[in-house]
């Protein structure tokens, strides 16, 4: 087997992804990652003090990019308007979450379950997403784009459309009979939530009303427009 080399940390990373989304964390051995990796089982501990910290290397990485996104979004956005913002988030995270596949439902499996490390995150990472969400939907309200709704069960909701395709890939394959994984599911899953947004959490456009209609057409007629 190879010794250490610049891409060896990468590389059981790689590794680790692959077995970890296919036999699960706890079916996987350290040994069956130094081989996918052809590495020395030695690295492992070297680099990440073993599975464990391999799998919280894996997981802290990416929410590390995931809430980088959120932050940058919400601070950065030249959109001008709060719905716009949020639409821009929405491609953001699905393009990030369908460049880094494995990764994404592997970390999005592992947050179902209750252990030590996932309690941490939800401490920190997930409190933050939780916080610009939260900023995000409030700032819609603030401006009264949005619909005074609970900021919480909008940040839920739009939570779990956004992570779906990634935490149940087989369900909608199998059941809904989607493409997940081919570019014209992502485009038309982003167009769906576009809608959602528009639909449930926007406040409608205002139509005139038939006697504003009328008097403006009346206003027309008299100066000749």
């Amino acid at each position: 087997m190879k010794t250490a080399s610049p891409g060896t940390k990468a590389k059981i990373c790689e590794a680790a992804i692959s077995l970890f989304t296919s036999q699960g964390f706890r079916g996987t051995t350290i040994r069956q990652i130094a081989q996918k990796a052809d590495v020395n089982i030695a690295l492992i501990s070297y680099h990440f003090g073993g599975k464990k910290g391999l799998l919280e290397e894996l997981v802290m990485s990416f929410y590390e990019g995931y809430v980088r996104r959120l932050e940058v979004v919400y601070h950065t956005s030249t959109k001008e308007t709060a719905r716009g913002a949020l639409m821009e988030l929405t491609e953001k995270l699905l393009s990030y979450q369908k460049n880094n596949l494995e990764l994404a439902r592997f970390v999005h499996r592992e947050m179902t379950l209750d252990s030590t490390l996932i309690r941490e995150l939800m401490s920190t990472y997930l409190a933050k997403e939780k916080y610009y969400l939260n900023a995000f939907f409030e700032k819609g309200i603030k401006r009264r784009e949005f619909k005074r709704q609970s900021v919480d069960l909008l940040s839920v909701q739009y939570k779990e459309m956004i992570v779906l395709p990634f935490l149940q890939p087989l369900y909608l394959t199998e059941v809904f009979h989607l493409p997940v994984g081919e570019n014209v599911f992502y485009r038309d899953y982003q167009k769906w939530i576009n809608s959602w947004i528009e639909r449930f959490v926007c406040v409608p456009e205002k139509k005139p009303s038939i006697l504003s209609n009328v008097l403006f057409g009346s206003v027309q007629e008299k100066w000749g427009g």
